[in-house]
């Protein structure tokens, strides 16, 4: 009997080795390195073979006789979700949604639906639910077409097979961890099922110009379930967010070949479906309490949108001499290091502190704008001051303890204003007054004292 072959593929980024190693040789991860057999594929009925799905065999054009004429952009009904994708859904894309279980990715993708099949034929394929249950969950959304065509169903050759037939615009498949492909012998979510799906699917979408959605699981470190490679192969990594018991869910992008990656969408999950919020400050914003030190709002750029954000700080004595440091939405690193400069250029003692972050609302903050409000909500905890409820902080801080100016300051200060505050302080801006829109007061600092004695009056 022949001996079986094996390889070995690293989980996080995909590399293929003829050995086992503790860590990964391409990316360097411990631990991620997994033994998987190789199965021999009759190419006459794998999946992605182009003879057997349909697909007509193509040559190579030259670049200039390429009509990009015809608009291949399509909107999903939902503008937080076309935001996301940069204007739309594109003809002949592989968009991969992921989350974690409960947030609502099933859900995204079946209302989306009742907007795509006005003019569209879609095919909805689920490997978790039956058709009855999908029904029933469409009733609960208010999703009701014709247009809409459901299939329960794991066989990757039987989805194939149904696409065939029914020839749909738009297929959503949930989830790509329960898809198999019948020629081999993996279990259905292994290294070699999710590669050769993914592939499969790929295919289908770039030679009959189908748009595919895959819905993808996560690990319990955030990233999803599979292959790395899998984000590789897909056109768009979208990522739905949220806490499991807040009802505010963030849609945001990790890849986009076809638009910015630094935009997200904001939606609420209620009993009928997700509901789009379209001013995400003021729901961010929504039940924050009124004097009460540790916290401070700021306003940071998503995209090109300007959202305003609640950072929240708390410091308490260390009981055990050691102090600790916690972080939630904002880097901790960073947060360690605007705490040595408010003790070194702020006088405050903080470092026989427990120092606390936290961003409400599930919100990432990742650029050096927020440094400002982080530094006087804690500031406000250490001295037990509040800060002015109608007050917000906007500026980075720097390691000598100076204010510098961020990019779109205007645009930041508008969203302020409309959002009912009435002082801001910035960093002190050379050559040009202190200035904002009309109702806000700008107070300028040069360095972080200048900022805490103004905010706090100390």
């Amino acid at each position: 009997m022949a001996k079986k072959k094996t390889v070995f593929f690293c989980t996080e980024c995909g590399n293929e080795t003829l050995k086992w190693a503790g860590r990964c040789p391409a990316c360097g991860a411990w631990n991620t390195v997994v033994e998987q057999e190789i199965q021999p594929v009759n190419r006459g009925a794998r999946s992605g073979d182009g003879r057997n799905s349909g697909f007509h065999s193509v040559k190579a054009v030259s670049l200039t006789e390429i009509d990009t004429t015809e608009e291949v952009r399509f909107l999903t009904g939902m503008g937080e979700l076309d935001r996301v994708l940069g204007g739309g859904g594109v003809k002949g894309s592989l968009a991969l949604v992921g989350g974690a279980p409960g947030v609502g990715k099933s859900t995204l993708m079946l209302q989306i639906c009742g907007s795509l099949c006005r003019e569209n034929q879609t095919l909805y394929v689920s490997g978790e639910e039956s058709v009855r249950q999908l029904k029933l969950r469409a009733q609960r959304l208010g999703v009701a077409s014709a247009n809409l065509l459901v299939l329960s169903e794991t066989r990757l050759e039987d989805v194939l097979q149904s696409v065939s037939e029914e020839e749909p615009d738009i297929l959503i498949v949930d989830s790509i961890q329960t898809l198999y492909n019948g020629a081999l012998d993996s279990p259905p979510g292994s290294i070699a099922q999710v590669k050769d799906c993914t592939m499969a699917l790929m295919q289908l979408a770039k030679g009959r110009d189908i748009t595919v959605f895959v819905i993808g699981h996560v690990n319990k470190e955030g990233s999803i379930a599979g292959p790395k490679v899998l984000e590789h192969m897909v056109d768009c990594v979208l990522y739905f967010e949220g806490e499991q018991h807040s009802s505010c869910r963030i849609l945001r992008a990790a890849k986009n070949r076809f638009g910015a990656t630094n935009e997200i969408g904001v939606f609420e999950m209620l009993d009928n479906g997700l509901k789009e919020v379209e001013n995400p400050s003021q729901m961010l914003l929504s039940g924050r309490p009124d004097g009460a030190p540790g916290t401070c709002v700021t306003c940071v750029m998503e995209g090109i949108r300007p959202v305003l954000a609640e950072i929240q700080a708390l410091l308490a004595p260390a009981p055990y001499g050691s102090a600790r440091r916690s972080s939630n939405g904002f880097d901790y690193n960073r947060a360690s290091m605007l705490l040595a400069v408010l003790e070194k250029r702020g006088g405050l003692k903080v470092s026989t502190c427990d120092a606390y972050l936290n961003i409400i609302g599930g919100l990432t903050l990742d650029e050096p704008a927020a440094d400002l409000a982080a530094v006087l909500a804690l500031a406000s905890s250490y001295l037990d001051r509040p800060i002015a409820p109608d007050l917000a902080a906007i500026g980075e801080v720097g390691l000598t303890g100076e204010l510098r100016v961020v990019n779109n300051l205007d645009q930041r200060l508008s969203e302020v204003r409309r959002l009912g505050f009435r002082r801001c302080v910035i960093p002190r801006r050379k050559g040009k007054a202190a200035e904002g829109p009309e109702g806000l007061q700008v107070v300028e600092a040069a360095n972080i004292g200048e900022a805490i004695r103004a905010a706090l009056g100390k």
